[in-house]
């Protein structure tokens, strides 16, 4: 074991744990390399779905991976802990004691692991832009935990909205950015607005909430082609969801926000505020032993995805800037990319141990899918021959982004988990309640 080429990959998200999965099951299980898998949490839920966690239209204890169950079936180790720093020319990556956050105790030391490659997959946190008030008064959705905080804080919410209204205020809820994260969770708010008079909460109407969503581009979407942005707009107008564009955020404070300035200022209530407008790569790659990176803290690699100053140091994901023939912009920051650079990656680590060269990644953009939780989805598909898209929406575009997560899955567990996975979903949400209540 400890004679054979060692892989660590830090960071288990989409594509860091595609890529151990494919490795453990490639040269982990034939004892042709060691693979070694580092993140900070014990568990894995695909990030896109999020936001389905945050409005409680999903359960994230049944989408849950279990790093360590998972490291077992398909022969790779896994450990536990933040990577804190580097020294390139021992090879070592170094972790940082992990601690119990209730009590402060030191569970784990802080410890050095040697590496032969090393894959950096940290993915991306929010960018607030230093917009004051942003830290102290918003919401994210960077992780589950997050995630889960939010849904417990709105249930709190709807509560309070419920047995302790008496002037029948509106409860304004707030969203900063209209991405695709803050697009899809305006129209699951929407959902958990309608949903909950079902279930006890008689007093509380779907029409008191009222969901706002913000965007400093002249429109939502700005990144997605403009026919998708339109019919974006119009959806979330229809579900009676508040669209402001062309409008930065100046300034967050507790219980409101400000727009604009000067004469085009104003101020809007938000009991509720959340962060969704912005991607950065976490500060402490830009500390980690010269290695080069651009003002969002991504490494910056060479189109084979080696960081421009290690060969030995690969970076994908959120967390890399990685350059595309005849285009003077990276590959963007989407999970289809990091499913592709997965791919790309996996294939160089195999032509390293047979000393062959590095494969180059190009990035194929298939398109881009909008849904709008049970209402609809919406969304452009390209064509692989002619390179045109192809829009498409309702029951054929919400099949396209289902198949999204199923093709994530199946990169985990194989075809035949996957399909018994697809049957568990069903049955659960034939038994359960249709929004997660607690």
């Amino acid at each position: 074991m400890k004679n054979l080429p060692h892989i660590i990959v830090v960071g288990g998200g989409a594509g860091g744990l595609e890529l151990v999965t494919r490795l453990g099951d490639k040269l982990g299980k034939h004892g042709k390399a060691r693979i070694t898998l580092v993140d900070s949490v014990l568990t894995h839920v695909w990030k896109p779905l999020l936001h389905e966690v945050a409005a409680g239209s999903l359960d994230s204890n049944a989408n849950e991976i279990n790093y360590r169950a998972h490291a077992r079936k398909h022969h790779y180790e896994f450990q536990l802990g933040s990577m804190g720093g580097l020294d390139r020319e021992a090879q070592e990556i170094i972790l940082e004691p992990f601690v119990n956050e209730d009590t402060g105790e030191e569970l784990v030391p802080a410890r050095r692991l040697r590496y032969d490659r090393l894959v950096i997959s940290v993915g991306s946190t929010a960018n607030d832009f230093g917009t004051p008030g942003a830290k102290e008064h918003c919401l994210f959705l960077d992780s589950l935990a997050q995630a889960r905080r939010f849904h417990n804080l709105l249930l709190n919410a709807f509560l309070r909205k419920n047995y302790c209204d008496q002037d029948h205020r509106e409860l304004a809820i707030t969203i900063i950015g209209a991405g695709a994260t803050g697009v899809e969770l305006a129209a699951e708010l929407r959902l958990a607005s309608r949903e909950l008079p079902v279930y006890g909460m008689s007093n509380l109407r779907s029409k008191d909430i009222t969901i706002t969503v913000i965007e400093a581009a002249p429109r939502i979407l700005p990144a997605l082609p403009e026919r998708l942005s339109a019919a974006a707009t119009r959806e979330l107008e229809h579900q009676r969801v508040k669209v402001i564009t062309g409008s930065a955020v100046k300034e967050i404070c507790d219980g409101s926000l400000r727009l604009g300035e000067g004469e085009q200022e104003q101020i809007l209530s938000s009991d509720m505020t959340i962060w969704a407008a912005g991607i950065k790569a976490p500060g402490f790659l830009a500390e980690l032993d010269g290695l080069e990176t651009n003002r969002s803290n991504q490494l910056v690699t060479e189109q084979t995805l080696q960081t421009t100053r290690d060969p030995n140091i690969y970076a994908f994901g959120d967390c890399a800037a990685c350059p595309q023939p005849d285009s003077d912009r990276p590959v963007p920051p989407r999970a289809q990319a990091a499913h592709q650079q997965a791919s790309a990656l996996y294939k160089t680590l195999i032509n390293w141990l047979e000393d062959k060269e590095p494969v180059p990644f190009v990035y194929h953009d298939h398109g881009s899918l909008i849904n709008f939780s049970r209402y609809t989805t919406v969304g452009n598909l390209m064509g692989n021959l002619s390179g045109r898209s192809m829009y498409i929406e309702g029951r054929v575009a919400r099949l396209f982004y289902a198949s999204l997560y199923r093709m994530h899955q199946k990169a985990l567990h194989g075809v035949l988990r996957t399909g018994i996975l697809w049957l568990m979903d069903r049955i659960s949400r034939a038994l359960q309640p249709r929004l997660k209540l607690h």
